[in-house]
């Protein structure tokens, strides 16, 4: 499951340029993307951009509550728990818990979900054309590229980034299972819905636009 290709075939390159360059082009080109730059086997580089993004959400989350608690900035409609009450010793050790831990488990477990969704439509990777768990852990790394910013408090750009990356893992799906949009959306709502709207708190700051505009 964590397979570290020598020499990938149309897989990603590796090192902080690669990083930066993999986030651009998801944002930008994702159809292409994930047509020419998810490969089979070739998980760790797309595990490393998820911790990557991962980690600046974590990490914006905490600056957030110490500048809250020092007066500069309001942590708006949103309580920070997690890391963002710890001390600085105690917030390492729990990021690195969540990097090397949490979210690589979590994709994983999601991915394997997301296996057993389609077997009722026959969507297996039995032939040449559809991608296996490899290339659907990598999909759902990829397309958490927006939730970079889903630290901020912010109920409207956490929405907004946590439904972009919804749509992109839901594309990536499509691309990679070779099937039409609307079938990607049927069997990758769950998966994007634990990812996205409760890993990175989408369901949270929709409830609070919904209570915010009187619903």
């Amino acid at each position: 499951m964590t397979q570290w290709v020598e020499n990938p075939t149309g897989g990603r390159d590796r090192g902080p340029t690669a990083l930066v360059r993999a986030w651009v082009e998801i944002l930008s080109r994702p159809r292409r993307f994930f047509r020419t730059g998810v490969a089979p086997g070739d998980q760790a580089p797309g595990l490393v951009f998820a911790a990557t993004v991962v980690l600046f959400e974590e990490v914006s989350r905490y600056a957030v509550v110490k500048l809250a608690q020092r007066g500069l900035l309001s942590t708006g409609p949103f309580d920070y728990p997690a890391i963002g009450g710890f001390s600085p010793g105690v917030a390492v050790l729990a990021l690195f818990a969540i990097l090397v831990f949490v979210t690589p488990a979590t994709v994983h477990l999601t991915a394997a979900l997301q296996t057993l969704l389609l077997l009722p439509l026959g969507l297996l990777p039995v032939a040449s054309d559809r991608g296996g768990v490899s290339e659907t852990v990598q999909v759902m790394c990829y397309a958490m590229a927006p939730c970079l910013l889903a630290g901020l408090p912010s109920a409207e750009v956490r929405v907004l980034v946590t439904a972009w990356g919804a749509g992109l893992y839901l594309l990536g799906t499509a691309v990679i299972h070779n099937v039409r949009l609307p079938v990607a959306a049927i069997v990758g709502a769950v998966p994007a819905a634990i990812i996205f709207g409760y890993g990175f708190r989408g369901f949270q700051a929709l409830s609070v636009l919904v209570a915010d505009y009187g619903f």
